[in-house]
């Protein structure tokens, strides 16, 4: 398997900790969104949409989304629960992500990282909105361990952008279960602590 992605990004590095993980194969190729090897008519055969992360299978059939990824490369794997009631809270965490997590979280990062924009200069309701989701995730991890039950691919989805949130801007200090929540993830998948 060939993953087609940026080290730095979030959405990209899921992909990565469910393979390492899992100790699933793969060789990792770098593209450089911002030099526009994300838009190159060889990439956009394999993803149309020209994002990363974007997988390769053995068999020439590629696969976008890291969500999409993360959830085709854990099937049948400790990350997605046995309990069909617990597998669907963890897509409802996943599908949150993505929509009510990400476009603030991460976008306020990679204003401020990709694009050098102070933190000063980002967008106020995306603050604000990032606030929220983690406002929301701090209620939920008061009164459990992991977002779900166990450890699941809820907590490698969320966890991506979560503990970089600071290069966005955001002020984890006020977010006691959230850190502990950091932390046990990080070490639950092997991970330094992020800096």
């Amino acid at each position: 398997m060939k993953i087609y992605g940026d080290r730095i990004s979030g959405n990209c590095l899921k992909v990565k900790w469910v393979c390492d993980h899992l100790a699933l194969p793969y060789t990792w190729h770098d593209i450089d969104i911002m030099k526009g090897e994300s838009r190159t008519a060889d990439f956009l055969k394999l993803n149309p949409w020209g994002q990363v992360p974007t997988i390769v299978l053995d068999d020439g059939r590629s696969l976008a989304q890291s969500n999409a990824i993360i959830g085709y490369l854990a099937r049948g794997s400790d990350l997605i629960p046995q309990d069909a009631f617990a597998a669907a809270k963890t897509d409802e965490w996943l599908f949150w992500e993505q929509y009510s997590h990400e476009p603030y979280i991460a976008v306020c990062r990679f204003h401020a990282v990709y694009l050098g924009k102070g933190i000063a200069g980002l967008d106020p309701e995306k603050v604000r909105r990032g606030y929220l989701a983690l406002d929301h995730m701090e209620r939920r991890l008061e009164v459990a361990r992991f977002l779900v039950d166990d450890f699941s691919l809820a907590d490698v989805a969320l966890l991506a952008y979560t503990r970089l949130a600071h290069e966005g801007g955001f002020e984890l200090g006020r977010y006691p279960a959230l850190r502990r929540w950091i932390s046990d993830a990080e070490k639950f998948l092997g991970l330094p602590p992020a800096r």
